[in-house]
């Protein structure tokens, strides 16, 4: 009789051991579960054209976001690739706009760090066959917030170029 309880508790515990290894683990790093982030980013530079540029001339803007990484929140954001927008402008006297939309999606921990912006903003020129950059112009490391969950949040820059 001995014999028999100590085979049933045995295989109580083995069962109750099977168990808890089947149930999916709880989150122990402490953190908050990863939140799934997206939007849109519509971005406008403004272009105060400081020289006359040659006729024909065609202005290409990149932008690009990604988490902030100085800043604590993100926790380790995961990225299909970067998120990036391309806008073209043609010059038509002192000033152009040029604008670029910018969607995204990634999964981090929360959105207290915001995202940085990069810019690349170049005026091509086309004598001849190929195109040739005639003036650009690059910015890095801006920061910027989150818009909210599914939202656009709109940025607008004014450049002397």
């Amino acid at each position: 009789m001995r014999r028999r309880r100590i085979s049933q508790t045995l295989l109580a515990a083995l069962l109750a051991s099977a168990v808890a290894g089947a149930a999916p683990a709880a989150e122990t790093r402490g953190g908050a579960a990863p939140v799934v982030f997206s939007g849109l980013y519509s971005i406008t530079f403004n272009l105060s054209i400081a020289a006359p540029l040659p006729a024909g001339t065609t202005i290409t803007c990149r932008a690009r976001i990604a988490p902030n990484p100085a800043r604590p929140g993100l926790g380790n954001p995961q990225l299909a690739a970067t998120p990036t927008g391309t806008g073209l402008a043609t010059v038509t006297g002192s000033t152009t706009n040029c604008a670029a939309e910018i969607p995204f999606v990634w999964t981090a921990e929360s959105a207290r760090g915001g995202v940085v912006l990069s810019y690349e903003i170049e005026a091509l020129g086309s004598a001849g066959a190929a195109p040739f950059v005639v003036r650009s112009s690059a910015r890095q490391g801006i920061g910027a917030p989150l818009p909210a969950a599914g939202g656009s949040a709109s940025l607008r820059f004014n450049l002397a170029f």
